[in-house]
């Protein structure tokens, strides 16, 4: 099958559909071209499937490269590469990890092609037809609000490529404006689809669509400057809360054997034997690196080399409250005498430890309820409600402290988003959320220290695109950075 290049993308010009998750029990169809792919709505939610695959592939490693390792959180260690310690310095160059938007591309080529031909399916489940489209509509929204905030202006594509069109071959790049206006379209389309649709494992469902309704809208209204999004990321918000619950025990959100629980949102599940690792399979020590008899015991190990650990300063976060459940959860360390070395390691995402191996089985979570309640709790600190916004902020803190009310009530707004923002950043690390939430509360210049006195750098918060994609299309350009 001839491959043509797409913007530096690698697109199939017939549709290829990666395999199927195997916990869904679809059956593999290969390799299927548009002609064959639409005969049913087997063939439909086969490549819905596909697609979910592909989308699952994208975010699997650049989920954390993108919405957090530019955060100041992480420091390298001697194993990790220049392309690494470039994004952790802010000093990212176009060949460095992360700037090749390829995969998300191509996964948004699937969507395209799934909302062009799916209407001419005869669909006998109705619920069915509705979350092939609803799934396409939420991929296609999630993808580019992650873009807009990578790259900013990037190509804005909504045709399927299946066959030779120069226009879709060699996009230009469109502005943030437009980008905005197709996630706020592709939202309001995946909510009338996902709308009473059976909750289905590791699929989109309207849970999920309001919880990116509302970090969208949370980030229009903070960030972009729309004064409307704001009523939108509440209503959005609201039709959420008291749909899901937090798990009892934190540690417990991230156990392989406690896998779609009830503060789950939306997952790309992990799978051993179907796809496995992403980037948690970075953040535990070396299993060579650790003394035989401390391997488990208590040093979580791995087969790959350890690239990345958090910082003096986020481990005095995590221990600023000795009875902070999510301290152990989330970070541990111990001196092996034998190789004269401290460990450190994550133990969230650590996956199944069987046989003296390892399997990074552990899904990564895109969101769970915890997100909701602190996004509920800056929408109030948004409409100056304070004691409202602390009473969420309280929720998800009596998890992590066992003390109801944490917070005492009397603190201005300021005061109140400050707690916000510092409940974040226990709750949520190593989750791939810091850089998005220090830019949207305005506090990026402050909390990373390699950006300090550069709030006047053009474009410093975006990403380069890779040579690649440069050298690919000649309408493509560079973003202009100034570091």
């Amino acid at each position: 099958m001839k491959k043509i290049i797409f913007a530096g993308f690698l697109c199939v010009i017939a549709l290829t559909v990666a395999s199927c998750q195997k916990d869904l029990n679809i059956v593999q169809r290969g390799k299927l071209t548009s002609n064959e792919a639409w005969e049913t709505q087997v063939d439909a939610i086969s490549c819905t499937y596909g697609m979910m695959a592909q989308f699952r592939d994208a975010f699997k490693t650049n989920f954390f490269l993108w919405g957090e390792y530019r955060s100041g959180a992480w420091e390298f260690t001697a194993n990790a590469s220049a392309k690494r310690i470039n994004i952790m310095n802010n000093q990212i160059q176009s060949s460095d990890e992360g700037t090749d938007w390829s995969a998300l591309y191509k996964t948004l080529n699937t969507a395209n092609v799934i909302l062009k031909h799916a209407p001419d399916v005869s669909f006998t489940d109705k619920n069915l037809e509705k979350k092939v489209f609803g799934s396409a509509y939420f991929t296609r929204a999630f993808i580019y609000f992650w873009i807009v905030r990578v790259w900013g202006d990037a190509p804005l594509i909504t045709a399927g490529l299946e066959t030779y069109d120069l226009e879709l071959l060699y996009p230009s790049r469109s502005s943030k404006s437009e980008i905005f206006k197709q996630i706020e379209s592709d939202l309001e389309s995946a909510s009338q689809y996902l709308e009473g649709v059976p909750i289905e494992p590791n699929m989109p469902n309207i849970l999920a669509v309001n919880t990116l309704k509302t970090d969208f809208n949370l980030w229009m209204y903070k960030v972009e400057g729309n004064q409307s999004a704001l009523q939108k990321a509440k209503e959005a918000c609201s039709a959420v809360i008291g749909k899901r619950s937090l798990v009892a025990k934190y540690e417990n959100i991230f156990s392989v054997k406690n896998k779609l629980n009830d503060e789950e949102i939306f997952v790309w599940s992990m799978v051993k034997d179907e796809c496995e690792g992403g980037y948690p399979q970075n953040l535990l020590t070396g299993i060579n690196d650790v003394s035989a008899q401390f391997i488990e015991n208590p040093v979580k190990s791995g087969s790959h080399t350890q690239l990345e650990i958090i910082t003096q300063e986020y481990r005095d976060l995590l221990g600023a409250v000795p009875s902070d459940a999510r301290k152990i959860a989330t970070y541990d360390e111990f001196f092996d005498t034998g190789k004269d070395r401290l460990h450190r390691w994550i133990n969230k995402f650590a996956g199944t430890w069987q046989n003296g191996e390892r399997t990074f089985d552990s899904d990564i979570i895109a969101y769970r309820y915890a997100d909701i309640l602190l996004f509920d709790a800056e929408i109030k600190c948004a409409e100056n409600k304070p004691e409202e916004a602390l009473a969420s902020v309280n929720a998800v803190a009596q998890r992590a402290y066992g003390t109801a009310n944490y917070y005492q009530g009397g603190k201005t707004v300021p005061e109140v988003l400050d707690i916000i923002l510092e409940e974040r950043c226990k709750e949520f690390l190593g989750e791939g959320k810091l850089w998005w939430d220090f830019i949207r509360f305005g506090v990026v210049f402050n909390k990373v220290s390699t950006l300090s006195g550069k709030s006047t750098n053009k474009n410093i918060l975006l990403w380069p695109v890779n040579q690649e994609t440069l050298n690919a299309n000649p309408n493509m350009t560079q973003t202009d950075i100034e570091y």
